[in-house]
């Protein structure tokens, strides 16, 4: 039997250094200076300088990152962001 869960979306950013994101789906990708994470109302790209991934709860959908973040944003298609972040596409900037 499959649960039909619904969760809340809510990004919660504290002094630039504590990030709480409530509503994941799942986290596609992530280092120091990049998360890619799909939430329930699109993907978010937070972008900074030490990230790092403090707790993952699947159950509930909750995120929470530390590290100094220098910006976030939602992007509609997660294929876009990763064709204009191709190597070959920084290239030819």
């Amino acid at each position: 039997m499959e649960r039909d869960i619904h969760y809340n979306h809510v990004f919660n950013l504290l002094e630039r250094k504590n990030v709480s994101i409530s509503g994941v789906k799942k986290i596609d990708s992530f280092d120091s200076e990049e998360f890619l994470i799909e939430t329930v109302m699109g993907y978010v790209v937070l972008k900074g300088e030490g990230l790092e991934l403090i707790k993952l709860d699947t159950l509930s959908g909750v995120v929470t990152i530390k590290g100094l973040v220098n910006s976030f944003s939602y992007i509609d298609d997660v294929n876009k962001k990763n064709k204009e972040n191709s190597v070959i596409s920084r290239l030819f900037k």
